[in-house]
């Protein structure tokens, strides 16, 4: 139903934005719209002169009347132009359509560093560092060019789906020389507040640890998964950026070092001074507590005191001293509610002093030097001549005042009066959200439900714009709901093949871990007989799960049992698992009675239940001596005892006289005798 609704909004709304189906520049056809912000909205658009997707950043109706503002809008392309880094989000082309202020940018499909925080947050050090190293690469590109970013947040950093991590919206970079040190907005505060550094609060000047500033503010919401200075309003976020310092994430997850407490300190330090220079000085010291978190280091006293801003004592770790300068206090000078809320205008036009020029008084005559002729007259005081008034000077007065009563209010206007602050409804329910922000006469938006570790189900986790951020007073803020935590159910796999229990697994949003082979005597070989963790099993998203594969039946070595007792031989073999089989009893006169003669197979292996036939001996065979033997021809006596099987020994007898008969035999006739025994004759 939430599926439906939202595929209705959503064309809905494509449907009644004016951008989407227009063409560009004759160039640029664009699409749908893909993101929206607080100064512009982007658009998947396809570049048909080169045929390929863009992404489009379209200027909000009306900010481009401002030509500061239009400029400044400009200014993002030739600033992230200047950059060719991996990490950046590459800038094409920029133009300006009937009021209509673009730029034509790469388009990266995949996600933000946002969801990231709602489904991941909070990680751990080394997974937070991973993701911020990418950020902070693209930063010291940036700010070896003299450009600095003065928006970093999540929703700017992009992930694509190959992993690739990429920095966008350069559109408040400015570039730092000797003569801009000073804010380009005319003494309003652009950026998200979540994330402003304490300096561009106060006084609106910016450099390179405004974006280390930034770059701390959001590992700190990796590691906590929230973000450090929370309020109803965005002056009170920025009042607390300038007066409470950012707490140690460890407060929230304490297993997390001291070190990386440090590191978090050191780059969302209030006095800048403190601050690592640039961000390429912040990854030098992200790859030295990356390298210690490598290497499992629990501890590292000498690393945590040279990265906490202040100094530590070596054997306690407690506050002993500041640096030289002391601390510092850049909210020294207190402003008050009225101020806060013209710095935190959304790029509101420079309100211009009006130059009023002094109106002179008329010349006054000069005053003759000569006596007056004549006799002098009686002495009266002469009334002293009236000047004349001039008109000039407060007509002059009434239209520069006018004018710049005109200027006030239309700035006023342009850049105040028609915005308001998105209220803060996150962890209400859907339909008190909505009540919410529709009492504030903006139109809620149920945006793409999200999974989230800490915000129950139903409860909304995000909007955009974020909380506090200025938005036009009939303006839509996109509410995402949680569907709470991101589990899945383990998939039953067994009885498949391994590609196909594989590719079950990614499409239950896990990830197959190895395979571990296991002997089955049921399961065929290649088929998977279980997992582990056991199906049904409830995991996070891409947790690993291993199967179980079956190696098929265990193999046995066969042993040669030829000439040993068959008794043992069948003893040996069934316990294996062997089935064995006595193929038959045969004589022999090698083998014992009761032996094995034969075996198949006598060697080699087989498998539980296969057969092993074996031959039993039953000895050798009997055979009678044949009788009328004595008395007999040697001859005829020796042949038929050979052809019995027998072999014939042939001797003289004691009464030997040369007769050439037999006298005797050995065994007699009538006795039994294995076949091919000997058989003495002995003749006389």
């Amino acid at each position: 139903m939430q599926s439906d609704r939202h595929a209705r909004t959503g064309a809905d709304a494509a449907s009644s934005d004016p951008i989407t189906g227009r063409l560009l520049d004759g160039r640029y056809r664009v699409g749908p719209r893909i993101a929206r912000g607080g100064m512009a909205s982007v658009y998947e658009a396809t570049d048909i002169r080169l045929d390929r997707v863009v992404a489009v950043k379209v200027m909000h109706p009306g900010l481009g009347d401002d030509d500061e503002f239009a400029a400044r809008f400009v200014r993002e392309a030739r600033a992230a132009a200047r950059l060719s880094h991996p990490n950046v989000v590459a800038v094409y082309d920029q133009g300006d359509e009937d009021g209509t202020v673009f730029l034509a940018m790469e388009l990266i499909p995949g996600h933000t560093l946002r969801d990231v925080i709602r489904k991941e947050s909070p990680m751990t050090p080394a997974k937070a560092l991973a993701f911020l190293e990418p950020v902070l690469s693209a930063l010291a590109a940036a700010h070896r060019a003299g450009l600095i970013h003065r928006d970093i947040k999540p929703e700017n950093v992009l992930i694509a789906d190959d992993g690739r991590v990429k920095v966008a919206d350069f559109g408040l970079a400015k570039a730092v020389s000797a003569d801009t040190q000073h804010t380009a907005t005319g003494g309003v505060l652009i950026g998200t507040v979540s994330y402003l550094a304490p300096e561009l609060v106060v006084d609106g000047r910016a450099d390179a640890r405004a974006d280390v500033y930034a770059a701390g503010v959001v590992l700190y919401e990796l590691l906590t998964g929230t973000k450090p200075h929370e309020g109803e309003s965005p002056i009170q976020v920025a009042y607390k950026h300038v007066h409470e310092d950012v707490p140690p994430p460890s407060a929230k997850a304490p297993d997390i070092p001291a070190y990386v407490d440090a590191l978090v300190a050191r780059a969302t330090a209030r006095d800048r001074g403190l601050r690592p220079a640039d961000a390429a000085v912040l990854l030098h010291q992200v790859h030295r507590v990356s390298s210690a978190l490598a290497d499992g280091v629990r501890e590292d006293p000498e690393l945590t005191a040279d990265l906490a801003p202040f100094l530590l004592h070596p054997d306690s770790g407690e506050l002993v001293a500041t640096e030289e300068g002391g601390r510092g206090d850049t909210a020294a000078d207190p402003f008050d509610a009225v101020e806060m809320a013209a710095l935190l205008a959304p790029s509101a036009p420079r309100e211009h002093t009006t130059a009023l020029e002094r109106v002179a008084a008329p010349p006054r005559p000069p005053v003759s030097t000569r006596p007056p002729a004549g006799p002098a007259r009686p002495s009266r005081s002469p009334r002293p001549a009236r000047p004349r008034r001039s008109r000039r000077g407060p007509i002059l007065l009434v239209l520069a005042l006018l004018v710049a009563a005109a200027a006030g209010v239309g700035a006023w206007w342009f850049g105040y009066a028609r915005y308001t602050s998105t209220p803060s409804v996150i962890g209400l329910g859907q339909a008190a959200a909505e009540k919410k922000i529709e009492a504030t006469g903006l139109t809620a938006d149920l945006g793409e439900t999200a999974y989230s570790e800490t915000v129950p189900a139903g409860k909304v986790i995000d909007t955009n714009p974020d909380p506090g951020e200025r938005i036009l007073d009939d303006g839509t803020v996109t509410v995402v709901v949680s569907l709470g935590k991101e589990r899945y159910d383990v998939p039953k796999v067994a009885g498949m093949t391994e590609d196909q229990a594989q590719d079950e697994l990614l499409g239950a949003h896990l990830s197959f871990g190895t395979s571990i082979g296991r002997w089955s005597e049921k399961v065929p070989e290649g088929t998977v007989i279980g997992s582990s963790p056991k199906a049904g099993q409830t995991l996070r998203p891409d947790a690993a799960v291993d199967l179980v594969i079956s190696k098929g039946p265990k193999p046995i070595t066969v042993r040669d049992f030829t000439d040993k007792p068959a008794d043992t031989a069948t003893e040996k073999l069934e316990a294996k698992g062997l089935v064995v089989e006595v193929a038959e009893e045969s004589y022999s006169d090698t083998i014992d009675e009761g032996n094995v003669i034969s075996q198949s197979p006598s060697s080699g292996t087989l498998h539980r239940g296969d057969t092993v036939r074996i031959v039993v001996s039953k000895g050798p065979e009997l055979v009678e001596v044949p009788g009328g033997l004595v008395a007999s021809g040697v001859e005829a006596a020796k042949s038929k005892l050979e052809a019995l099987g027998f072999v014939v020994d042939v001797k003289e007898s004691d009464a030997y006289i040369g007769l050439g008969y037999v006298y005797k035999v050995d065994p007699g006739s009538g006795s039994m005798a294995p076949r091919g025994s000997t058989i003495t004759l002995y003749l006389v």
